[in-house]
């Protein structure tokens, strides 16, 4: 397989101080501006970025399995990700201060799980930099 595994970061900015930009990088939080964005928790779940907390995705035709990995509340936070005879990795959010905003960093590490998904992947590594982007730009509409 070529080109199976991408490590991808870029960076975005958000109008809003880390401790209210946070929420927007938790699963319920990208509800407010991820189109079809329906996080399904299997157990019950208070505060949905505590390490340990379990959910899935549906796009695609696939299903994705999240996991926090760990998380800073305003600072960061880390998801361990799985979507079968796909890929894995992890995707890691960090949050810095920056006057009256906040710069994002968001880092993907994935690994296809086959040949096809390796092509896929490496045409979602070659879009990163645009599909942050649109990330940008849904948050500043869903929060103007």
């Amino acid at each position: 397989m070529s080109a199976a595994r991408h490590r991808l970061t870029g960076r975005l900015t958000v109008a809003l101080p880390p401790d209210e930009a946070f929420r927007l990088f938790t699963a319920r939080g990208e509800q407010a501006w991820v189109p079809r964005w329906e996080p399904h928790f299997p157990a019950a779940v208070t505060d949905d970025a505590e390490p340990g907390t379990v959910f899935q995705t549906h796009a695609h035709d696939e299903t994705t399995t999240w996991i926090v990995v760990d998380s800073t509340p305003g600072r960061h936070i880390r998801y361990a990700r799985v979507t079968p005879n796909t890929s894995a990795g992890t995707v890691t959010v960090t949050l810095t201060e920056s006057g009256d905003h906040t710069e994002v960093a968001v880092t993907y590490e994935l690994t296809a799980l086959t040949e096809t998904a390796a092509d896929d992947l490496s045409r979602f590594a070659d879009d990163y930099p645009t599909f942050l982007t649109t990330w940008q730009t849904a948050i500043a509409e869903a929060s103007s």
